[in-house]
């Protein structure tokens, strides 16, 4: 499915840090965590994760920086929360290369 021409897709460099921040096990888990609630301090989802504070820090960076996830100064803690939306881009670049190969596959046999 083609995207409307109104919805532009992620610049090649954008969507590969999507998807590179997407692709390690951890960095899903803390995602999928961060969108079931409030946002969350480190010390919280370090418990959590079993992993040290800065392990998880260097995982939320890394969520940050693909625009996963946003970060608030709560006091002397910092609180991640999952971004709505924003795996939006990553379903328009899904949707824009599987809409490539579909032009590019032959047509189903007659018969």
């Amino acid at each position: 499915m083609p995207m409307p021409p109104s919805t532009p897709m992620p610049k090649p460099v954008q969507a590969a840090r999507l998807f590179a921040a997407l692709s390690d096990p951890t960095r899903l888990s803390l995602l999928i965590i961060l969108r079931s609630g409030p946002g969350r301090s480190i010390a919280r989802l370090s418990t959590n994760a079993g992993m040290t504070r800065q392990a998880v820090t260097k995982h939320l960076r890394v969520l940050e920086d693909a625009g996963l996830v946003t970060v608030e100064r709560l006091g002397r803690e910092t609180h991640y929360r999952s971004k709505p939306g924003a795996l939006d881009a990553a379903r328009r670049t899904l949707d824009a290369i599987a809409g490539d190969w579909a032009a590019l596959r032959p047509p189903p046999a007659a018969g």
